[in-house]
């Protein structure tokens, strides 16, 4: 199997520098342990971590002037962890999460190459009600709802793992999930808003993203 190929970029949000090595494009895969197809990872699907997708540029512009004071904030499915690399560099209270098994050490490299405190990460799936991260002020996450099923999964580990009165900030692109899970949310407790995302220059004019917000009043 060919050694992957990879890609360095700068990515910039008003006066912030962000290094990121990423793969080359959704057509890399490397599993030779076959770590990723014990998860349940498929060929197909084992790239997608590791690209940076507009969802998660758009969440990094929300997060660039978001208040983070006090706040312990939590990246869900964070891939690349651009938001949270963006968050680090403000030396937010950050912690992140993904499912994949390559995430940890891109993170942990992309941490290097922005010379950042290191960004407490685990690897856990939504299912997990004994992953032992605690609760949160702040609950981030971009492109998450790629399945029906979704739904359920992300809306009961958001619940369990956010404080009274957390705000939950989504992106998603437009995969025909949002309504459902925005339901799911409200009845769970959760307040909903929305917006469309217009896309910056650095996005494809052809983003169709919502930006989502929850809140469960204390």
């Amino acid at each position: 199997m060919p050694p992957l190929r990879l890609r360095y970029q700068t990515l910039e949000f008003q006066d912030t520098d962000i290094h990121i090595r990423s793969l080359r494009d959704k057509q890399e895969f490397s599993d030779p342990l076959g770590e990723a197809d014990a998860l349940g990872i498929s060929s197909a699907q084992w790239s997608l971590f590791g690209v940076v997708w507009d969802s998660s540029r758009a969440l990094a512009d929300q997060m660039v002037g978001f208040d983070i004071a006090n706040k312990r904030i939590l990246e869900v499915g964070c891939g690349m962890a651009l938001a949270s690399l963006l968050l680090n560099s403000r030396d937010a209270d950050i912690t992140a999460t993904d499912y994949h098994p390559e995430a940890a050490s891109f993170l942990i490299e992309n941490t290097r190459l922005n010379n950042g405190s290191k960004i407490p990460f685990l690897r856990t799936n939504w299912a997990s009600i004994t992953d032992g991260l605690g609760q949160f002020d702040v609950i981030i996450g971009s492109d998450l709802l790629y399945e029906r099923e979704h739904i359920e999964l992300l809306s009961e580990f958001i619940d369990r793992h956010a404080n009274p009165n957390c705000e939950i900030i989504l992106v998603d692109p437009g995969r025909g999930n949002h309504a459902l899970f925005s339901k799911k949310m409200c009845s769970l407790g959760y307040s909903h808003r929305q917006h469309k995302i217009s896309p910056t220059s650095d996005m494809s004019p052809s983003f169709k993203g919502q930006m989502l917000f929850y809140r469960k009043p204390s």
